[in-house]
């Protein structure tokens, strides 16, 4: 069986909704096995009740050595000044022991983000995290333009080729629509059935 990890940071519950669709659409893939895990909050419990995060997330805590059991690690986290989001970074950081042993090389990894507005620095976002992947000797994989939806200019909506995204607002009021979840699926089977062929 081919094992992914969907390493998640969510600040008011956007990311945690993409979190969940990206491991509905990598276990639809027959002979895959999903783990949903977050990074551990690094606010002050206080000043992150009272800036009302989302602090009820079921996903347990991560360690840096549970990223050696995966053969595919997909990662999300909000967009912050056009970089990954600092409670992920500061997880990322700790694996410079992976990194030196190699624990990481050849595996899957992939990518999803928020911000508040459309151009909110979502693909520097994923250059950040596609950097990692890559002095970790991952293979990359992002949202395929076989998820034609993405392409609409009907509505306002998120994605990327780089990864699925949400665009959330400036007060967080919007949630990931369908377009957005089913891109977020899409990627996750995509990169379950990449991660098969690989390790399965």
């Amino acid at each position: 069986m081919a094992k992914v990890l969907v390493l998640y940071h969510s600040t008011y519950g956007h990311i945690e909704t993409m979190a969940g669709a990206v491991a509905e659409g990598a276990a639809s893939v027959e002979g895959v096995t999903v783990d949903i895990k977050r990074v551990a909050e690094t606010v002050p419990e206080e000043l992150a009740k009272a800036s009302h995060y989302k602090l009820d997330q079921a996903a347990p805590i991560a360690t840096v050595d549970d990223l050696k059991d995966y053969d595919a690690i997909i990662i999300g986290a909000g967009t912050r000044f056009g970089t990954v989001a600092s409670q992920m970074r500061a997880f990322l950081d700790q694996t410079g022991g992976l990194w030196f042993t190699g624990a990481l090389t050849g595996k899957v990894g992939g990518a999803f983000t928020a911000s508040a507005t459309q151009h909110g620095g979502q693909e520097t976002t994923f250059q950040g995290i596609h950097n990692y992947f890559l002095h970790h000797g991952m293979v990359v994989a992002g949202l395929p333009y076989g998820y034609q939806a993405m392409m609409t200019l009907d509505t306002v909506e998120g994605g990327s080729p780089y990864g699925a995204t949400t665009i959330t607002a400036g007060d967080g009021s919007r949630q990931p629509s369908e377009i957005e979840l089913g891109g977020a699926r899409y990627q996750g089977k995509h990169i379950a059935e990449i991660t098969k062929k690989l390790h399965g």
